[in-house]
């Protein structure tokens, strides 16, 4: 049975979005071959609007896949108070679609090891990582599918800058330490504007985060803000700056582990800058006028 990916009253608008988020998550799975035949795919589910849309795409996608894969929607109930633990139950429940719900008091752990006031993430994720690579293991799931996007992909670009010195981000595909499961982020080509448009048209019940949610002095926020601005001074950067990512001139940054600047003792044509290699045709193409030993002149021929 097909599952419905919008709304009955869902206007043209939001069809042509629907459509472009499909088209953007199927050309992100091809590019990275991200679901092969006989996968079976571990969809991690927060309960918010990118985990939501991750996995409407990939059932979408399963339903016009030349290819066959199974689906298992996870989520971790990690005893926040007040969690809502029915919700996606139901909403799995009205779908269809396989599930677990993994139950561990991950919140206990992170309110007695990280003192009030200070960030929860990092410890919170290393936690959350380590249960759904043991679930994914029993499940027999060869593929985890997060819910990052091409904004969260950004940020964590300038994250790993600002305060790691580090040229590293999210990428669409890796292998996890133990080499047991391959990572997968599906919407790794999809805007979060986009995302949100998309939920808002869908309804989806949200579940926020009472655990780290409200904590606006957050690193991510801050760049978060940064690059909204940029933005907003001039729209399509930050697509720019997901687009250099994955075009990489390792000869051209400063890596001696990618790069062999210390065997570098002549010049090699594939090492030119293509954007300046024309201005340096035309400067080789000009004659030396004069040379008096102190200043050399050149003009064109």
């Amino acid at each position: 049975m097909k599952t419905k990916h919008y709304p009955d009253n869902a206007s043209n608008n939001f069809l042509k979005l629907r459509n472009q988020l499909i088209s953007a998550t199927g050309k992100a799975i091809g590019d990275y071959n991200m679901v092969e035949d006989g996968d079976t795919v571990l969809v991690c589910m927060s309960g918010g609007k990118d985990s939501f849309t991750m996995l409407m795409m990939l059932l979408a996608l399963q339903e016009r896949a030349p290819i066959t894969f199974k689906i298992i929607a996870m989520n971790l109930d990690q005893k926040q108070p007040g969690f809502p633990e029915h919700i996606l139950p139901e909403y799995f429940e009205t779908l269809g679609v396989d599930y677990r719900i993994v139950e561990a008091d991950t919140y206990s752990v992170v309110k007695e090891k990280i003192p009030e006031g200070k960030t929860t993430c990092s410890l919170c994720s290393r936690l959350r990582r380590g249960i759904i690579y043991t679930t994914a293991k029993k499940l027999g799931a060869n593929k985890i599918a997060l819910g990052h996007h091409r904004d969260d992909i950004v940020e964590t670009l300038f994250l790993n800058m600002f305060f790691g010195a580090k040229m590293k981000s999210m990428p669409p595909k890796l292998s996890t330490n133990d080499k047991q499961n391959i990572v997968i982020r599906p919407l790794a080509y999809c805007s979060e504007k986009d995302i949100a448009a998309y939920a808002r048209g869908m309804e989806f019940p949200i579940i926020p985060c009472n655990l780290c949610g409200s904590q606006e002095n957050l690193q991510r926020v801050k760049v978060k803000e940064m690059l909204a601005a940029w933005e907003r001074e001039q729209p399509g950067r930050v697509n720019n700056i997901f687009r250099a990512i994955g075009n990489i001139e390792p000869s051209h940054l400063a890596d001696t582990n990618l790069y062999d600047f210390k065997g570098l003792t002549q010049a090699n044509a594939a090492d030119e800058d293509p954007l300046f290699g024309d201005i340096a045709n035309e400067g080789a193409a000009l004659n030396i006028a004069s040379d008096d030993g102190k200043r050399i002149e050149f003009t064109r021929s």
